[in-house]
């Protein structure tokens, strides 16, 4: 037993090392193959870029780790935070005004003669724009919120029906849009260049927190003014960043925008990827689209409860002539003696029914 004993002792002690010298370069390559994995994958995840046989080089580059450290962030993070504050804000600020001032009346009652404000023409424009802004705004705000406001009351099922309809009008309803801002445009745009009485009109505040106080003011006044120009310029910009996003890796717009502006004194990084371009497309248009509703909850509350004969201007297309007279004076008088000088054309005002 002890001869059998020291044999297995010595066996072990002559064995062991030779084992673990055998084993050991195993666990070396191991752990140099781990590594290696972990020092791979680490490049890739960091947007490293490789090489490929076809014409598409940014294909190169398997994961764009931008997407998930800067633009899904931000998109997740301070955009939707801002965007909740700024929708909430101006909600907030329209309520108090109501509730300080009340409703805008009509200083000196309805005269019940009213006077054409806008034509059949002018007003079909106003609501293809409204009509189609509102359901692109609903449907770009359940794009942005959807999934943490709604689906959690309606369910999956139903959430994801109504957000795939919710795109495809997002889509082609922005078609509509443009084209109602464009019409606007044409038929308006001779009407909202500034002029002098603007500037009193902007220091009076409008007669917005005075009451009695009506500064006077040509077909539209300088808040219009600033409206009408405030829609045309955000119509442009969304509607290039929506384009984009609806044909992706196609417009290269921003790339494009980008080389121009360097050309004239800018310096913009010239090395914008597709990937890169369509996620500050989808930033910028949820950017603009927000502000976008912000200005328009303000114009939706003046021409509905916030002031009183407003709504008539886009309903029927007549408003009071009293109305008339304290929010549009200069227009009124220019609508007369238009109507004096063409007597044949008929009268400028007509009982209200």
């Amino acid at each position: 037993m002890a001869i059998i004993a020291v044999t297995l002792l010595v066996a072990a002690g002559f064995n062991g090392p030779a084992a673990a010298q055998t084993a050991s370069p195993d666990v070396a390559t191991e752990a140099q193959s781990t590594d290696l994995n972990t020092g791979f994958w680490s490049q890739i995840r960091k947007g490293a870029t490789g090489t490929v046989s076809i014409p598409d080089k940014n294909a190169a580059v398997l994961i764009q780790s931008e997407g998930d450290t800067a633009y899904r962030a931000f998109r997740n993070g301070p955009l939707k935070l801002y965007s909740v504050y700024g929708l909430l804000g101006i909600l907030f600020l329209l309520s108090l005004y109501f509730v300080l001032r009340g409703r805008i009346k009509i200083d000196h009652g309805k005269s019940g003669v009213t006077i054409e404000r806008f034509n059949g023409l002018e007003r079909f424009a106003h609501w293809l724009m409204a009509g189609s802004f509102l359901i692109l705004a609903v449907s770009g705000l359940n794009m942005m919120f959807g999934r943490y406001a709604l689906m959690p009351v309606i369910g999956k099922e139903a959430f994801a029906f109504i957000t795939m309809w919710g795109k495809y009008l997002h889509n082609y309803l922005s078609f509509a849009f443009m084209l109602g801002v464009t019409l606007a445009f044409i038929l308006w745009v001779v009407h909202n260049f500034p002029n002098r009485h603007d500037l009193v009109w902007l220091l009076k505040g409008g007669g917005l927190f005075t009451r009695g106080s009506h500064p006077p003011a040509k077909k539209f006044n300088a808040g219009q003014k600033i409206l009408f120009w405030s829609v045309v310029v955000l119509t442009i910009s969304v509607s290039l960043s929506g384009i984009a996003l609806m044909f992706p890796f196609e417009t290269a717009f921003m790339a494009k925008t980008f080389a121009a502006l360097n050309a004239i004194g800018f310096d913009l990084p010239t090395s914008v990827t597709p990937i890169q371009e369509q996620q500050l497309n989808q930033i910028w248009h949820a950017i603009v689209g927000v502000l976008f509703i912000v200005i328009i909850l303000g114009h939706i509350y003046i021409g509905s409860v916030g002031m009183e004969g407003a709504f008539d201007a886009m309903g029927s297309g007549e408003v009071d002539t009293n109305w008339a007279r304290e929010h549009h004076s200069l227009w009124v008088e220019e609508v007369e003696q238009k109507a004096k000088s063409t007597p044949a054309a008929g009268s400028a005002s007509q009982p209200a029914e």
